[in-house]
């Protein structure tokens, strides 16, 4: 914990970033507004930070798209509970060579510092470019003022950061890729859910992306991935969820947490402080609550199944058999070097996925392990928008079409904050029992059958913990 103070008249800032191999530094607050009168709700600060992350790319051809940090600032008063910050819509300070968009609570709707504030901020390159990028001195303007905090108050402030991928809006393919259950192979090509679009899709079935037989959601807003949106590019970490966890009250925090050290889960609690031992492995035993709870927290949410798809595929025609990655052949990482470490990487030659049980010890690995400087798509695992363990790993838990409760799912963002329970508290989302939520491709103990993009094979309802289910969250984009 990095502690610095100010010579404003909040005293204090608290420094956490979260994320693989994203840091976050040099958080101060800066030109504090106060022309609008004492303690006024138009009064506002800027918290500025620097962030930095690996990896990263912007490219203008083939799938044209990007990779970006979502940007969220937590805040307490006097020590008190952990609160969501409000930022403008404006008034924010990119660093050269990069862009800031705000992501407001209902994107589609116009700003408003009460009803519809910005929850966080993008910050991803303005131009082409690979490999680790870097943005200093980033300002974001938090309108403290909106959320009657006093001028003088004592505050503290934690910026947290999630890498995403863009994925562009377009028409796309579902189904068609083999495994149990998929979907009738067809074209989606409208934004709106209720839209059945004419013909019967690039490959025969019921066009809409919808299976034979089966009804369209009960909301034009059901995010059928066709709009642009943003996907986490890794699942949840365990770093991730440890911050989590650390910035909730000890009612909240309890019933998120699961007592266990099997299959490389390491989450432990201490006087009140949770920890792990492997921070950058993906977070399993994660049930739909806990998933949820995480997503309402950090201003995301979950991701639909047609969304799975599309982030998976992309543009491109479905091959039956195929993976994340766009082929049909796979190899699975048996052993591995600097295990538990940040540097985590597969023993195995030319490994490629976490599945059918190879791995000595059973369990997530690493989360954006297999993905280097050089490595190909086929080789990093990663999907045609390059997100990363879309299959093995762990399940991924989506939102399903095959359910009252998954179609009655709007597509509403987290608000940034949790009940006093600890479970989220959004309007539309599948219920923490989950009904409405599935899970889709495949785990480190599944066979590889499972991992198809296409393939709907644990098609009941899931809600329980489970060693090899974790998840990941996705953001309308701006």
């Amino acid at each position: 914990m990095k502690r610095i103070f100010l010579s404003l008249l909040f005293s204090s800032v608290l420094v956490a970033a979260s994320a693989n191999n994203i840091s976050i530094s040099n958080v101060s607050l800066t030109g504090q507004n106060v022309t609008a009168g004492t303690n006024s709700t138009s009064n506002f600060t800027l918290v500025q930070f620097s962030v930095s992350w690996e990896n990263s790319h912007r490219i203008g051809y083939g799938p044209t798209n990007w990779d970006a940090a979502w940007i969220f600032i937590k805040y307490r008063v006097n020590g008190g509970t952990w609160e969501h910050a409000r930022l403008n819509s404006t008034g924010h300070t990119a660093p050269v060579g990069s862009t800031i968009t705000t992501g407001l609570l209902t994107p589609t709707t116009a700003f408003n510092t009460t009803t519809n504030p910005g929850l966080g901020a993008f910050i991803y390159r303005n131009g082409a470019g690979t490999g680790t990028f870097t943005a200093t001195t980033a300002q974001l303007r938090w309108n403290y003022g909106a959320s009657a905090i006093a001028d003088n108050a004592v505050v503290e402030v934690s910026v947290y950061g999630i890498e995403m991928i863009y994925v562009s809006q377009g028409a796309f393919n579902a189904g068609g890729g083999g495994g149990t259950g998929s979907f009738t192979s067809t074209t989606v090509n409208s934004a709106s859910a209720l839209t059945v679009p004419s013909g019967t899709g690039t490959l025969g079935g019921q066009a809409g992306g919808y299976p034979t037989g089966q009804t369209a959601p009960s909301s034009a807003s059901w995010p059928n991935g066709f709009s642009a949106f943003y996907c986490m590019k890794h699942e949840i970490s365990q770093q991730q969820y440890v911050d989590f966890l650390n910035n909730l009250t000890s009612a909240q925090a309890t019933p998120r947490f699961l007592t266990s050290n099997s299959n490389r889960y390491a989450v432990t609690v201490n006087s009140g402080v949770y920890s792990t031992t492997n921070p950058s492995v993906a977070m399993n035993f994660l049930g739909w609550a806990d998933l949820e709870s995480y997503l309402d927290w950090s201003g995301l949410r979950p991701m639909t199944e047609l969304e799975y798809e599309k982030a998976c595929r992309g543009t491109l025609s479905p091959v039956s058999g195929e993976y994340a990655w766009g082929t049909t052949s796979i190899t699975g990482v048996a052993t591995l070097t600097n295990a538990g470490l940040a540097s985590e990487v597969s023993a195995t030659i030319a490994a490629n996925a976490n599945f059918n049980a190879t791995l000595t010890n059973q369990g997530p690995v690493r989360v954006g392990m297999f993905a280097g400087a050089t490595t190909t798509r086929a080789q990093a695992g990663a999907s045609y928008y390059g997100i990363m363990e879309m299959a093995g790993n762990l399940w991924e838990r989506v939102v399903t079409l095959a359910s009252t409760e998954g179609k009655a799912f709007t597509g509403t963002h987290g608000d940034g904050s949790i009940s006093t329970l600890g479970d989220h508290n959004t309007i539309s989302w599948p219920a923490i029992t989950g009904l409405g939520s599935r899970l889709r491709g495949g785990a480190f103990n599944t066979v590889n059958t499972f991992l198809y993009v296409s393939d709907r094979n644990d098609f009941g309802d899931v809600t329980a913990r489970s060693l090899n289910t974790g998840g990941r969250g996705v953001r309308t984009a701006p």
